[in-house]
């Protein structure tokens, strides 16, 4: 059986619309930076993925890509990208910082000047601010003195907030694993098990079933934990009358949607029962809005506003959705202030999150935008979970 995978003709198709984008913006060069939490820019032209070390693409108007890696990865690079340019850069080295006195490095003026990119007073367009170090804007200063430097979210943005058939392939093989893994998690969770060993069946079902790794740290939380947005599953045991929030994940070719489901290990309390039931609501409703042609801030106003009417504003986190992709939560994000109509072949998280006074509940899947509509990647969530044993 083949494997579902982004095909190379869609790199180079990637690679061509980025650079007609560069040469429409009138930048010389266009770069973007990535390390191993977040790789998704770079792995995006290039299908590499850093390990200790950094990584950087580049990318000229005339359709030219290369590969930017520090000087441990120089083999494995040229092994794994899909950019027709590998070139060692002492930038993207490890934190451990090593200055490798014996190994012959790349500057970004040598990088360039191999690309084909000339003259002192160009334009140099970033990314990915985010992920570009005070040690990579050093290094560009001092090659180009008399650059401009500037900050460029919307190509990145553009590129990667449509998502292609095959992205959608990749998602859904995505969720179809990470789906086994939840249900085989459950089949265990009880009184007397730890977060962490919950993790450990829900790794060993992803890798069993062809994921390449997490799609994000799986989320095995109980009871406190359970009201951090963002948090770590640890060594606490579950116990009975628990809720345990189950947010998994299988990454597929780069792609990671993650599923989110609360699971009350015994029987939920009235006042459980009351946030859980509250939660879901507030995630049918928000996946009931979402069409083409809608502000993203329409409904991340009705979002709250469903809070503030339901006597929930205090237990208000963050908005409706968020973009997923490559990195389960990426751009664009739906926020009050988000003046952006929502496209066809849009990917999100439907990511509902109430945090309680000593609980928290989200329910989360993958949606697609559709011209009536939206949808889902995975399949349907909603039942309510009381775990007997």
């Amino acid at each position: 059986m083949s494997r579902v995978c982004i095909p190379d003709s869609e790199y180079a198709l990637r690679l061509k619309k980025c650079a007609d984008l560069v040469a429409k913006k009138g930048y010389d060069v266009f770069l973007v930076n990535s390390n191993e939490a977040d790789y998704a820019n770079v792995r995006y032209f290039s299908n590499y993925w850093p390990i200790f070390e950094r990584s950087g693409a580049v990318i000229t108007p005339s359709g030219k890509g290369a590969l930017l890696v520090g000087p441990e990865s120089a083999i494995y690079g040229r092994d794994r990208s899909k950019l027709e340019y590998v070139f060692t850069v002492l930038q993207y080295r490890e934190s451990a910082d090593p200055s490798y006195p014996e190994f012959q490095t790349m500057t970004y003026r040598d990088v360039f000047q191999a690309m084909g990119v000339k003259g002192d007073h160009i334009k140099i367009a970033i990314g990915s601010f985010l992920d570009t170090t005070c040690e990579m804007m050093r290094g560009l200063k001092e090659c180009y003195p008399n650059a401009e430097i500037i900050e460029d979210k919307s190509i990145m943005n553009s590129l990667r907030s449509i998502k292609s058939e095959n992205e959608l392939a990749c998602m859904r093989e995505g969720f179809r694993i990470t789906e086994l893994a939840t249900k085989e998690v459950m089949r265990h969770l009880r009184p007397g098990v730890t977060e962490l060993a919950m993790v450990g069946i829900a790794q060993r079902v992803i890798y069993e079933n062809g994921a390449e790794y997490e799609g994000l740290p799986m989320y095995v939380f109980s009871e406190e934990s359970t009201r951090r947005a963002i948090s770590r599953p640890c060594y606490r045991t579950i116990g009975e009358g628990d809720i345990v929030q189950l947010n998994l994940s299988a990454k597929i070719d780069g792609y990671s949607p993650s599923v989110g489901i609360p699971v009350c290990v015994g029987k939920l309390t009235p006042e459980k029962r009351r946030y859980v039931e509250f939660c879901l609501e507030a995630h049918r409703w928000t996946e009931a809005q979402l069409k083409a042609g809608v502000l993203a801030s329409d409904v991340s106003k009705g979002f709250y506003q469903l809070y503030c009417d339901n006597g929930y504003k205090d237990n208000f986190v963050y908005g409706p959705c968020h973009g997923t992709g490559m990195i389960e939560v990426e751009a664009p994000w739906m926020e009050t202030s988000s003046d952006y109509p929502l496209q066809p072949n849009m990917t999100f998280q439907v990511d509902t999150f109430i945090s309680g006074p000593t609980f928290g509940i989200r329910w989360e899947k993958g949606v697609v935008i559709r011209e009536d509509g939206c949808e889902s990647l995975c399949a349907p969530i909603g039942e309510i979970y009381e775990l007997g044993w």
